[in-house]
């Protein structure tokens, strides 16, 4: 085990490092934060290949902008407002190109099953995923996008609310709504409740 996985640089000191130009601190913060900026892509372009792209310029970005940055402020609620506008630019030029679809069934994340499950519990697993991610992607844009912040980012509601640049309380709402329509969409699929 790393001395950083037992004792981690907090991520204001980082900031502040890597604006003073150290590059130690540019490439722990890369390495902290590249696979979260990255999940968060795939959740929102269903895409590896995308998101990959996504992910890799919205870091640039991030370190493009790094002086600009209050180093007391959390750092991957700003990230992920970057990460989130490179997808939608990208989503944005894909609508024109027309070259790829969202709506393909992708499954991003595996619900994590224990390690000695049976091949029973697993396929369980496998097949409740497959639904959760095909009703996601029967929702809107603004409801998968905060779904994926709360849900499976683990966002707390002030650091989706600047994510998304939102009032707090519209976050609450927008992902009760969220949450109503994907119970929904879930029902509405072959073998769900209404299906």
């Amino acid at each position: 085990m790393t001395a950083e996985a037992t004792n981690p640089v907090p991520d204001g000191s980082l900031v502040l490092d890597a604006q003073r130009g150290r590059r130690a601190a540019r490439e722990a913060l890369a390495r902290r934060y590249r696979r979260p900026a990255f999940l968060f892509a795939y959740q929102l372009l269903g895409n590896r290949e995308d998101a990959l792209d996504v992910a890799q310029d919205a870091m640039l970005k991030f370190f493009s902008t790094l002086g600009r940055f209050e180093s007391s402020r959390p750092v991957q609620p700003w990230l992920f407002r970057i990460v989130r506008n490179r997808a939608f630019d990208h989503l944005r030029r894909q609508r024109v190109r027309r070259a790829d679809s969202i709506d393909d069934p992708v499954h991003p994340l595996e619900l994590a099953a224990p390690a000695d499950a049976g091949p029973d519990l697993r396929a369980q697993k496998r097949e409740l995923q497959a639904r959760i991610w095909a009703a996601m992607h029967r929702l809107t844009e603004k409801q998968r996008e905060i779904l994926v912040l709360r849900d499976y980012q683990d966002l707390a509601y002030a650091e989706i609310a600047t994510v998304l640049g939102i009032p707090k309380g519209t976050v609450m709402s927008r992902l009760h709504g969220a949450r109503r329509a994907l119970r929904a969409a879930i029902e509405e699929l072959p073998g769900g409740a209404n299906g």
